[in-house]
């Protein structure tokens, strides 16, 4: 992760880390809570919580031998879990590898990120207008 988060994420500040055995590994709440997000559901965190200053980007990385990717189950609910906030959302599935990348490709919602440790100055796009950044909302 620390390449990702070198690479991809300008100016990142580390908000959460997830801890397999207490799920609370690290939380920065008053940051969290700066940026409008108050969560009283932390079972449903992702695995790490990065924030970009600079961008005003909330980077939300799941890893992918934890829960599995951000699917199209998973970005509704974090895209609820986070709805308030005020800076925008990045969705990442973080993997170890190829090999284990396409166990999942099938499943990976659109307009996510991909990132892949053995391959970490590199990321794929799941469709979409851009590369690399939130989407706005929009209503219809």
């Amino acid at each position: 992760m620390r390449s990702f988060h070198r690479g991809f994420v300008v100016g990142g500040r580390l908000l959460y880390v997830g801890d397999t055995g207490d799920k609370y590994g690290y939380f920065d709440t008053e940051v969290l809570r700066q940026l409008n997000v108050v969560l009283d559901n932390h079972g449903k965190l992702p695995d790490v919580v990065i924030y970009s200053e600079q961008r005003n980007w909330l980077f939300l990385v799941e890893s992918v031998t934890n829960h599995g990717p951000v699917d199209s189950k998973r970005h509704t609910e974090l895209e609820q879990l986070f709805a308030s906030c005020s800076a925008g959302l990045v969705y990442v599935s973080a993997f170890p590898n190829r090999k284990v990348f396409l166990k999942y490709i099938e499943a990976i919602a659109w307009e996510t990120e991909v990132w892949i440790a053995d391959a970490p100055t590199h990321m794929i796009h799941f469709n979409g207008a851009k590369f690399l950044g939130p989407y706005t909302k929009t209503t219809t």
